[in-house]
């Protein structure tokens, strides 16, 4: 099944605003990790790709147009990186292991009274994030606690 580009990309967007930021998390899941450091490179790359394009063409003058633009290409493009490996992962179906902790962490949401979606079989990660973000909304700490 090929998916193009630009659906990778949006996936990595959804995923990165439904995936729960929580310190519990940091420590089982790169996707903490890589979501950060994709919120880092949006807010801080951009100015740096255009200060290295303006600074190489300015020192060194027209010549070095072309390494000027591959330089601000590369840095422009590092964040959009972070979002095709999110949507890349967001799309894998959960690890065996992964996918039993899933139906355990559904079977207790359902159980406390929270309505929850029915899952694709076999649950990706997507859905995975789904489900982290409504358990850390809707139940108390301490029934979250014994997971982490």
């Amino acid at each position: 099944m090929s998916v193009s580009l630009a659906t990778m990309v949006k996936d990595g967007h959804r995923y990165m605003k439904n995936w729960p930021m929580r310190k519990e998390l940091f420590a089982l899941f790169p996707e903490c990790r890589v979501i950060s450091a994709t919120q880092f490179g949006y807010k801080v790359l951009p100015g740096l790709g255009i200060f290295s394009f303006v600074l190489l063409v300015n020192n060194h003058g027209m010549s070095y147009l072309p390494q000027a633009l591959a330089m601000a290409g590369l840095f422009l493009s590092l964040p959009l990186q972070g979002q095709l490996w999110l949507g890349h992962r967001a799309n894998q179906p959960l690890p065996p292991a992964m996918r039993a902790w899933h139906g355990e962490i559904v079977a207790k949401m359902r159980q406390a009274g929270v309505i929850i979606a029915q899952t694709e079989q076999p649950p990706r990660y997507k859905e995975l994030a789904t489900t982290l973000k409504t358990a850390f909304e809707s139940l108390d700490k301490s029934f979250t606690e014994h997971w982490f």
